[in-house]
């Protein structure tokens, strides 16, 4: 990289500094404005840092090493995650956002063990959400320092640390309006970055016929739903849970979910669901086609994770170039910054006020999430130094586990009237141990079913099971349900049914009194 590439590169990084000083102020003066922004974010800001929050440095580093590896069949994943954002949103959204005010929760966490009045859950959703939301930082950290290693020049080492550092100060800095805000400018840039890469390589390729053609010639099964050397021919359990993790794997990630508590009001859900659907289409085919592009531009690519930083360099100038750089980091920050944000609250709120120090002060608790954060920043330095699995397995895996474990008591909490806590625990952990266990046993291989679809029968069954254990939850716990669904409108056929039965007995009343009526004279 140049002395004027890494000049754009760094003014992109202090913008975002700019925006975390600038919340700074703002999040220092309550606890509720810190973690949530004080319930007041709209629509398309909502949308747009659901969607960078969910997609991930995945997005432009494991998602095209999956299609340059397999080709067609990578196509299955973004079928989910095109869809993933709007199912979150309708079936989440309305109902959580309320319940959440109601209950007074400030986490994800929170909110589950107030709504099934268990500490239990809170304990054992903090493990589980402390653990694996590590691991998918991790995954982006490592995503961070290859990607500045490929195209600065600079160390890994040095590299991660000068990512993870920008990262780190504007979310500690900030807080949770820092990161949405950060993470709406960034959704921008993400698209703009992978459209103008896509639009280049399809030139190259001859368009889509033409890249078909091309794959053909080099191994006609890369055109195959199966996978490369049809891998997974016959496979549908591994096929249905490649579409299901990402379509509705989102309503079990807590640093996701907590985007539906923080907006202004439920009337925000109908058009943050339609900026969802508008970028999504736009954003979510698009690197697994970029990756198809590296199979025929780039075929000694040595690590396939690199397409869309080498295709950036290889179609454009060097100020360009940067700017690419900049929405593949927006794509690993965007989401990093939200599990930081997410950890350092589960840390604060979940564990350090609710188990060690109830009558916190507010400034106590900011600083005690901010030091959790500043504390995950440098663990998760410490472990990606090393850089564990590829970034596309260690996503698939925390995404796989945190979705088994918090999927089915997130939509229990808002549809299921009488669910209890025995139920969800059994939901959690069945879940959660499930794709734990199938993925590190490659249970898939034997059984042909995806480890995500494998965990979610699991939770779906333990929590039916389990609920015939629990006590109903109480009779307060059931008002807050029904408080919960909102104002309730009777069907059309009924109001006119109900307008032609009473109409001609308001006639007959209105007569009557007209009648009645005293004659002025």
């Amino acid at each position: 990289m140049g002395t004027t590439d890494a000049i754009v590169f760094i003014i992109y990084l202090l913008v975002l500094l700019s925006i975390g000083m600038y919340f700074s102020r703002k999040a220092s003066t309550s606890v509720d404005s810190y973690l949530l922004g004080d319930r007041n974010i709209g629509p398309a800001v909502t949308a747009l840092t659901m969607q960078s929050t969910s997609m991930s440095g995945y997005m432009f580093l494991g998602g095209p090493a999956l299609a340059f590896q397999q080709g067609w069949y990578a196509i299955w994943y973004a079928i989910g995650d095109a869809g993933g954002g709007i199912v979150n949103l309708s079936v989440l959204g309305k109902r959580m956002r309320r319940m959440s005010e109601i209950l007074g929760a400030l986490s994800p966490i929170e909110y589950l063990e107030k709504r099934f009045e268990s500490p239990a859950i809170r304990v054992v959703g903090s493990i589980i959400s402390i653990v694996f939301l590590f691991a998918y930082v991790f995954a982006q950290f490592i995503a961070a320092g290859k990607s500045l290693e490929a195209l600065t020049g600079l160390p890994y080492e040095w590299a991660l640390i000068i990512g993870v550092g920008v990262i780190v100060a504007y979310t500690v800095t900030g807080g949770y309006l820092a990161v949405v805000w950060t993470d709406f400018f960034q959704a921008i840039v993400m698209i703009l970055g992978a459209l103008g890469i896509l639009v280049m390589g399809l030139i190259n390729v001859g368009g889509i016929s033409g890249l078909n053609q091309s794959l053909a010639k080099i191994d006609p099964t890369y055109l195959s739903i199966w996978g490369k050397g049809l891998e997974f021919y016959g496979q549908w359990g591994v096929i249905i849970g490649a579409v299901l993790i990402y379509s509705i794997g989102y309503m079990g990630l807590p640093h996701v979910v907590v985007r539906h508590m923080s907006m202004k009001s439920t009337k925000t859900v109908k058009s943050a669901t339609l900026w969802t659907a508008i970028y999504n289409q736009l954003f979510a085919y698009t690197p697994y086609i970029i990756g198809f592009i590296g199979i025929i531009l780039l075929p000694n690519l040595a690590d396939p994770e690199m397409v869309i930083p080498t295709l950036a360099y290889a179609f454009f100038p060097g100020v360009l170039a940067a700017l690419l750089l900049s929405a593949i980091m927006a794509a690993i920050m965007s989401t990093s910054d939200s599990i930081l944000m997410q950890a350092g609250t589960i840390l604060s709120r979940d564990i350090y006020q609710r188990f060690i120090d109830k009558k916190a002060s507010p400034t106590k608790m900011i600083r005690i999430s901010r030091l959790s954060i500043l504390l995950a920043g440098v663990i998760g330095v410490a472990v990606a130094v090393n850089q564990p699995p590829s970034v596309f397995a260690l996503v698939v895996f925390a995404f796989g586990t945190l979705g088994n474990s918090f999927l089915v008591p997130y939509v229990c909490s808002v549809y299921w009237k009488n669910a209890n806590k025995v139920g969800i625990l059994c939901a959690m952990i069945g879940g959660g141990v499930t794709n734990i266990l199938w993925t590190s046993l490659d249970w898939q291989s034997a059984t042909a079913i995806h480890p995500f679809l494998g965990g979610l029968m699991v939770s779906i069954i333990g929590m039916i099971i389990g609920n015939m254990f629990g006590n109903t939850p109480s009779a307060h716990m059931q008002k807050v349900y029904d408080e919960a669904l909102g104002p309730r409108k009777l069907a059309k056929n009924i109001e006119k049914n109900i307008s032609r039965d009473i109409g001609p007995e308001a006639r007959s009343i209105s007569d009557f009194i007209g009648n009645r009526a005293p004659v002025k004279g």
